[in-house]
């Protein structure tokens, strides 16, 4: 359900883009951004960092995109929030006992460091690939084959890629599996 949650803003911008136009849709997503951030916030008091980023570059971009009717700038957008996503992976490499990754799933798996860091690696990869496909795809295809790249593209890459890496994984999460069922006998 929180993968949806996550995904509100996108899709509203799909279906908006999809019965009007780059600009309402562009509106449209700014304002379930804001209702998506409210809505977390009232459920849960506190907010998520990453719709908090979200939002602030969807504002600063849509923005931008309606005030100068200029579909650029939104198209600038998934590409900011990767790279700036990628940027946070590879500065936790440097910043800290452990990388954004392990910082995230060490509590589930239990993986050494030199895995932790191949991991952190393929995320700044990933990121950084998936920010330079969206400008490939945005100025080399036409507008409405950018916003089904967007929703489809985007997401079916993202859910390939985190399959892979519970792929990579799952060797270590059978061994955590079985030191807990060691642990539980010896108890």
């Amino acid at each position: 359900m929180k993968f949806l949650f996550d995904l509100f803003p996108i899709i509203l911008f799909f279906v908006a883009y999809k019965m009007y136009d780059i600009y309402v849709a562009t509106a449209v997503a700014i304002a379930a951004a804001f209702v998506q951030t409210g809505l977390f916030w009232f459920k849960h008091r506190k907010f998520e960092k990453m719709h908090l980023i979200t939002l602030g570059i969807l504002v600063f971009f849509g923005g931008l995109t309606l005030i100068l009717h200029d579909p650029v700038f939104i198209k600038w957008k998934p590409t900011v929030v990767n790279w700036l996503f990628g940027a946070t992976f590879l500065g936790s490499q440097f910043i800290g006992k452990k990388p954004l990754v392990e910082r995230m799933m060490g509590h589930a798996i239990t993986a050494p460091s030199p895995v932790w860091q191949r991991l952190n690696w393929a995320w700044v990869l990933f990121f950084i690939a998936m920010g330079a496909l969206n400008l490939y795809v945005a100025f080399n295809f036409s507008e409405e084959t950018w916003v089904n790249f967007k929703l489809f593209g985007m997401m079916g890459l993202t859910l390939v890629f985190v399959f892979g890496q519970a792929f990579y994984l799952s060797r270590y999460m059978e061994v955590a599996e079985e030191a807990d069922k060691e642990a539980d006998e010896e108890a």
